[in-house]
């Protein structure tokens, strides 16, 4: 996202630190691996057994049955029945842990007051408030955003430098927006929200808020900071909008499923002490640009083939870690190049088809780098929306509603696709739309809202 009216383009040419068990290898005589548990971490190569059965993990995993993900596209390997005596369950709190890419431990998880276990319709409607700065959209008081808003992304939570980790919210002065609300009626406002069932998260980012975890001491300060402004606001969860030079690959950090990169595995980290601190009603959304997700399928880093964008694809390994925590991912469907999808057929912004073609790799996974060997696994369909400008003025590639309804329709119920075909197939559980920015939306005549906000109570 980005303050200004129209963002830059960016040019396609281009875990962690928590206990994990480590299974024992497949033995040469088939005997049966430690038992499968649900609670137990797995990484690439691990063997686990159930049911009579040895299987091999293929990457990280955690709480996916065996049994029933060892297809084709899944986690696990089957790798057929096993003999003797099956050893017991691992018991998460003595297993080994493995070295982290991490230098030190995480941060301790102090006490703070879990936030309540609510759930969102079944297609939502997600927005972005600037809360922190004005523009030319104006700005709109907390109470004043309508019901039909179901996640409220907080604009700006942002760092004092860039590798301090040190993360600050403050509204926006009264000087830059009059008739700004004070603290107490913003905290309130945001009280009264969540009572109504809605969401309401800092958004941690943005194109000015560089933020890069370089140490762990960055990541400590990041987990405190962002724990205060949510114990503050009294807020529900964090959105991460990493844009710009936030996220890269060293050079040789080629494995998503097991990044070495210090700002990757230090906000992965983070992220899931977060999750830790807050509990099972922690919300998690994210929303990155085009070039961080999908040019993924093409590049991954700088690779080992050279000259590519080391930023390339470098949300992956954060989506991958942290995918049993995410509640949403929205990637942002504009500001953005032409990029290749599953298809082998490069789509551009502007259409129906940009939104289908660059929704459906994550519904569908893909090989990362053209890699078969290498596959970015599928996320849940309730964990997917996408995000589309909601005016002309909010930003490059804005679609009328009738185009972003298409590319629904197309994802949820195969319907008027166009020339692109699916490999998803329906998914009817679609999470639903994001925008930036319901002060745009406002702007315009809540064309975004009340366009969609109709048609995705519609879909069932």
């Amino acid at each position: 996202m980005r303050r200004s009216v129209v963002l830059s383009v960016a040019a396609v040419v281009a875990a962690a630190c928590s206990a994990v068990y480590v299974a024992s290898t497949a033995s040469a005589a088939a005997a049966c691996a430690p038992a499968w548990s649900a609670s137990a971490v797995y990484v690439k190569d691990n063997v686990a057994s159930k049911g009579g059965n040895n299987y091999t993990a293929k990457w990280w995993t955690q709480g996916e049955d065996p049994a029933v993900k060892s297809g084709q596209w899944d986690v696990w390997i089957n790798n057929g029945a096993c003999g003797g005596v099956v050893n017991p369950s691992p018991s998460p709190s003595s297993a080994s842990p493995s070295p982290s890419p991490s230098t030190s431990p995480s941060p301790s998880t102090s006490p703070s007051t879990p936030i309540p276990v609510g759930g969102l319709p079944k297609h939502a409607l997600i927005g972005y408030l600037h809360a922190s700065f004005a523009n030319g959209a104006g700005y709109l008081r907390m109470a004043d955003v309508p019901a039909e808003w179901d996640i409220i992304n907080l604009s700006f939570g942002e760092p004092t430098s860039a590798t301090s980790g040190d993360i600050r919210f403050t509204l926006c002065p009264a000087t830059e927006c009059p008739g700004v609300e004070t603290e107490a009626e913003f905290i309130a406002a945001i009280k009264a929200k969540r009572t109504a069932g809605k969401k309401v998260l800092l958004s941690i980012g943005g194109a000015n808020g560089q933020v890069q975890l370089t140490t762990t001491a960055a990541r400590d300060r990041f987990v405190s900071s962002v724990s205060a402004i949510i114990d503050k606001y009294g807020l529900d969860g964090v959105d991460i909008d990493f844009e710009g030079h936030s996220l890269s690959l060293n050079t040789g950090d080629t494995d998503f499923k097991n990044p070495t990169t210090p700002v990757i595995v230090n906000l992965i980290s983070a992220i899931k002490t977060l999750k830790t601190r807050y509990g099972a009603g922690f919300v998690l959304t994210m929303a990155p640009e085009t070039f961080f997700v999908q040019l993924g399928y093409q590049y991954y880093g700088s690779g080992p083939w050279g000259g590519q964008d080391p930023r390339a694809g470098s949300y992956l390994p954060v989506i991958y870690a942290l995918r049993n925590d995410l509640t949403v991912l929205h990637v942002q469907d504009y500001n953005s190049g032409s990029i290749m999808g599953l298809d082998n057929q490069y789509h551009s912004m502007g259409g129906a088809d940009f939104h289908i073609a660059m929704t459906d790799m994550m519904l569908a996974g893909f090989p990362v780098a053209g890699n078969t060997a290498n596959m970015f696994p599928a996320l849940r369909e309730d964990q997917i929306a996408f995000g589309a400008p909601s005016s002309v003025s909010a930003g490059n590639g804005y679609v009328t509603p009738a185009g972003v309804q298409q590319a629904v329709n197309c994802l949820v119920k195969g319907a008027n696709c166009g020339g692109y075909t699916p490999r998803s197939g329906l998914n009817p559980n679609f999470r639903g739309l994001m925008t930036w920015s319901i002060n745009w939306d406002r702007f315009y005549s809540w064309e975004f809202k009340n366009s969609h906000e109709p048609f995705l109570n519609a879909l069932g």
